[in-house]
């Protein structure tokens, strides 16, 4: 299961122990993690306050899903 803000939709780390979202103030929810390719390399970016960041490409840029 991840978390992540009904409101803005910004997806938590696992260890974030919080009852609202630290971006925007929204409720939480929890969900099941979206289908999509098995990811392997670095593991996922956290920034200070907890919320997962987007994958970033070796050359620059982010790595939207399709």
């Amino acid at each position: 299961m991840e978390t992540v803000c009904g409101n803005c939709h910004a997806v938590l780390g696992p260890e974030v122990a919080a009852d609202w979202c630290p971006a925007c103030g929204g409720a939480l929810i929890e969900r099941e993690p979206l289908p999509g390719p098995v990811m392997t390399g670095a593991p996922a970016e956290v920034d200070h306050r907890g919320i997962v960041l987007p994958r970033r490409h070796a050359l620059g840029g982010i790595i939207t899903p399709q």
